[in-house]
């Protein structure tokens, strides 16, 4: 064959169809939402070959032989307990009728039937936003467990801070204490499988979560289906829930990002359950792969509804989601806070990719009166997806709402406060991957003593903030409102 110029161009077409083809094929023989759909067919069909590498990572979603494990392992825990509660629930008037007080009861109506939510009443809540005070108090309350210690994290790094949580976990685990440890291979990257012997030896267990696990991953190799949630449960009693992991950095401990600003919380009374049977379930279906003992359902206490004991006590629900579910429960929680604000609406997320529901939710909001206001960090710990992050913040401040950059550092935190007592604390942030591609737990509150303490923290830290305007954007360079755009494009699938 004499290589013309005519007959390779006839090649490539050839190819090009055929890389056409396969990308339409392997895209939509998954459900995906069109976003997601449109975006991965312009990867797959501009990058010929390495369009398919990428998606062989990032792409693949979990089959369904997974989410029927996943599904059945949560139904064997809702349906022993959870059905029996809601109608428990449903016979009492669990929140007062006042005006104020309607919004709530819509949002906790709406995580009821959307995630069966649970909602309990007497819970005393601590607010933490520096990582020292934070582990110093979880390791306290390791070292005083009695029965149990659960813990779940996407990062449990090998370095000092996790050196000494895991210290603490074998020390209880060697006085008797179960200790049940829960991990994402990927986001504890570097952390082997080794670093929990000695506690497995003392009678720990510990465990990669089932979309990450090392044996699982060589098989399918896949990057997305993280298990994003951050939970501690001490006892039936004591639980933690935000956005802080377990690694260095979270202690500012890291040159690049120098102060950490993240958001957690320890609970005391009966939410940490309800998180208990969270872990349970995401425990259960992990065993499915690593084939450890289950979680013993029966040792799980049974919800007491119990009216709240003092004014500061907090209404709670622990609410999740994740790629197993098409409720989109988080994020459906974060429309209904956004829907019905009528005064202000106080946002923190390390990213800003909303969805269009989202994103338009958003502006009508702030083109309604509503004081809408965003919280974003000033440097990016993900290039690629912070310029994602830019064409939003520019893209909501032309239409009314007040965009922050944070100055004070790396902030993390995953929180929304908005009236007089709705506020939501957890792992999820405001982008497609916690939406709908991670496994994340928030914990939905209501309480004017908890949402105003919130709102006074997002208060503090716009003293160290920036205010993103339209002439903030006008300035930078052709090149990086490119990069913007481009990311944009991506936005699904970052």
């Amino acid at each position: 064959m004499i290589w013309t110029w005519d007959v390779i161009r006839r090649i490539i077409e050839v190819l090009w169809v055929i890389n056409i083809g396969l990308a339409i094929w392997t895209v939509f023989r998954s459900r995906r939402d069109i976003a997601s759909t449109w975006a991965w067919l312009l990867v797959l069909s501009v990058f010929p070959v390495i369009g398919f590498i990428i998606y062989l990572f990032l792409g693949r979603q979990l089959s369904h032989d997974e989410i029927f494990a996943m599904k059945k392992a949560q139904q064997e825990v809702q349906e022993r307990y959870l059905e029996k509660q809601r109608k428990r629930l449903e016979e009492h008037d669990l929140l007062p009728k006042a005006d104020q007080e309607k919004r709530a009861r819509m949002l906790t109506d709406l995580n009821l039937n959307n995630d069966k939510a649970i909602l309990t009443l007497d819970n005393q809540v601590e607010l933490f936003t520096d990582g020292n005070d934070l582990f110093d108090n979880i390791i306290a309350n390791i070292n005083q467990a009695k029965e149990f210690v659960d813990v779940e994290f996407y990062t449990f790094y090998s370095d000092e801070l996790g050196h000494r949580v895991l210290s603490a976990l074998e020390a209880a685990a060697k006085r008797g204490v179960k200790v049940r440890v829960l991990y994402d291979a990927n986001g504890s990257h570097g952390t082997k499988a080794r670093f929990f012997s000695n506690l497995r030896k003392l009678g720990g267990e510990a465990q990669p979560f089932i979309s990450s696990s090392s044996k699982y991953k060589i098989r399918t190799p896949r990057l997305n289906y993280h298990l994003h949630r951050k939970l501690v449960i001490i006892d039936h009693t004591i639980g933690y829930i935000g956005g802080f992991n377990i690694g260095d950095q979270y202690v500012d401990k890291s040159p690049k990002f120098g102060h950490w600003r993240d958001t957690h919380m320890r609970v005391v009374g009966q939410a940490p359950i309800m998180m208990e049977f969270r872990f349970a379930m995401d425990w259960n279906t992990s065993c499915r792969k690593s084939h450890l003992p289950k979680y013993p359902l029966d040792n799980l206490e049974h919800i007491k509804l119990k009216r709240p004991s003092s004014k500061n006590d907090v209404a709670m629900q622990i609410v999740s989601s994740g790629p197993d579910s098409q409720d989109f429960a988080i994020r459906r929680g974060y429309e209904g806070i956004i829907a019905t604000a009528k005064e202000y609406i106080y946002i923190q997320t390390p990213y800003l990719i909303p969805e269009p529901s989202i994103l338009e939710a958003l502006i009508i909001a702030a083109k309604s009166g509503v004081d809408v206001r965003i919280m974003v960090p000033c440097m990016p710990d993900h290039p690629f997806v912070y310029r994602a992050t830019e064409y939003y913040a520019k893209y909501l401040t032309e239409n009314g709402v007040k965009v922050y950059k944070y100055n004070n550092g790396f902030i993390h935190a995953k929180t929304v406060v908005s009236g007089s007592n709705i506020s939501s604390v957890g792992s999820a942030n405001q982008d497609y991957r916690s939406y709908s591609l991670n496994f994340e737990v928030n914990a939905f509150n209501y309480s004017p003593e908890l949402t105003k303490k919130l709102k006074k923290i997002f208060e503090e830290d716009l003293k160290v903030s920036t205010l993103m305007t339209n002439e903030y954007f006008d300035k930078q360079s052709r090149w990086r409102k490119f990069k913007q755009y481009f990311s944009r494009l991506l936005s699904p699938i970052l």
